[in-house]
């Protein structure tokens, strides 16, 4: 493993979501995985990660409280985030933000670094693009403008995927350079196992089981999911397992309960560990409208599943179409059902694309991407370091 050999160790604002979406994962396993590494982080969010375990050492969790006033219809969150900021870089003597979603995040680091140079602290701001920052909201006339200038502003911008920078790049003054750092994995959580009887728990003998992670937002296209699910059934003994939760999920409830197919799909709710579920699948469903990387995909993979997914954004550099999985276009649906039908019924395939779908997770692992974010931490303060064994 490589790592960064600093004066001393870091000391990190990570501001990210608190959900169970990708960015919220990736900012929180990133966080452990430099607080391995000796750098002190401290995260900043409105309620605690998912995934954040803040007994561990060198991490730290710092809540933005809202108070609300009459005056305010909404409570201002950004105000909040920003003062927040401003007084852990004080308190901590931060180094760096690291912040995950250009809206309201990067927007927040930039009055917070301003409001600390006004006070003689210097500080640098990393922002790292996920999704629908760019694609969907930040194509807002509305906001626009706002995330235009957030990104302008920071000291180092990433990208998730060559997709995410290609969209920023299309849709966005940006005169700044955008590196892309993909999505990582930590295989020494996400790996193939099975707890004794958990596949039992849901699939009959003799049934294939299929499994969808997600949180349940309208970009997933849950029906889809249900559809597919659907198709294959009708050729195949299989069973569905749900994992998540979010807006789209009692339509899909209501839908499968129209269906008659209550004992054959199974919603579980958001589950963490997910890696268990994922382990004692046979191929997850994951037909999104658009995805800037494909997070679930990888951590499916990384447990030996192959996986089925929309040929769209930061899928079709993750996915080997026909290899570890496939890649299924709008105009192709039904022979994308029929090729998953096909490789559910021949044992020997569906072991090649499990072994496929490791050696793919593998090049994604956490110990080799970590150290890029290092780089760019240092290459934006401006520190000297030295590259190590």
């Amino acid at each position: 493993m490589h790592t960064m050999n600093f004066e001393r160790p870091l000391r990190i604002g990570m501001v990210c979501y608190p959900t169970y979406g990708g960015s919220g994962v990736l900012a929180t396993e990133l966080g452990k995985a430099l607080a391995l590494q000796g750098h002190s982080v401290h995260f900043i969010s409105n309620t605690q990660p998912a995934r954040l375990d803040v007994f561990l050492e060198n991490l730290y969790f710092h809540e933005v409280s809202m108070v609300h006033y009459p005056l305010f219809e909404y409570s201002p969150y950004v105000l909040a985030l920003t003062g927040k900021m401003v007084e852990v870089a004080r308190e901590q003597q931060l180094d760096l933000f690291h912040v995950h979603y250009a809206i309201p995040h990067a927007t927040a680091a930039h009055l917070a670094k301003e409001i600390l140079a006004s006070q003689g602290q210097q500080i640098r701001v990393v922002t790292t693009l996920h999704g629908t920052d760019i694609t969907l909201v930040g194509k807002d006339p509305n906001y626009a403008p706002v995330v235009s200038f957030a990104i302008q502003k920071s000291d180092v911008v990433t990208a998730v995927s060559e997709y995410l920078r290609g969209e920023t790049l299309r849709y966005f003054d940006c005169r700044k350079e955008v590196m892309v750092v993909p999505n990582f994995v930590d295989l020494l959580r996400f790996k193939p196992f099975a707890r004794a009887g958990l596949r039992e728990r849901f699939c009959p003998a003799g049934h294939r089981l299929l499994v969808h992670v997600s949180n349940f937002r309208r970009v997933k296209r849950i029906d889809r999911v249900l559809e597919w699910y659907r198709a294959i059934a009708s050729f195949i003994p299989a069973t569905l397992l749900m994992v998540g939760d979010g807006p789209e999920l009692p339509k899909a409830e209501q839908t499968i309960k129209e269906w008659g197919m209550q004992s054959k799909v199974h919603f579980v709710g958001r589950q963490d560990p997910v890696e268990e579920l994922c382990s004692v699948a046979d191929l997850m469903l994951l037909p999104s409208e658009t995805e800037s990387f494909g997070l679930a995909a990888l951590e499916a993979m990384a447990c030996g599943v192959p996986v089925m997914a929309s040929q769209a954004g930061g899928l079709t550099e993750l996915i080997q179409d026909g290899v570890n999985g496939f890649l299924v276009s709008d105009e192709e649906q039904a022979r994308g059902v029929q090729r998953a039908v096909d490789l559910l019924n021949n044992t020997e395939i569906l072991d090649q694309f499990r072994r496929a779908a490791l050696h793919r997770a593998s090049q994604y692992n956490i110990t080799q991407i970590m150290p890029h974010y290092e780089g760019l931490y240092a290459g934006a303060l401006g520190r000297g370091i030295r590259e190590i064994s």
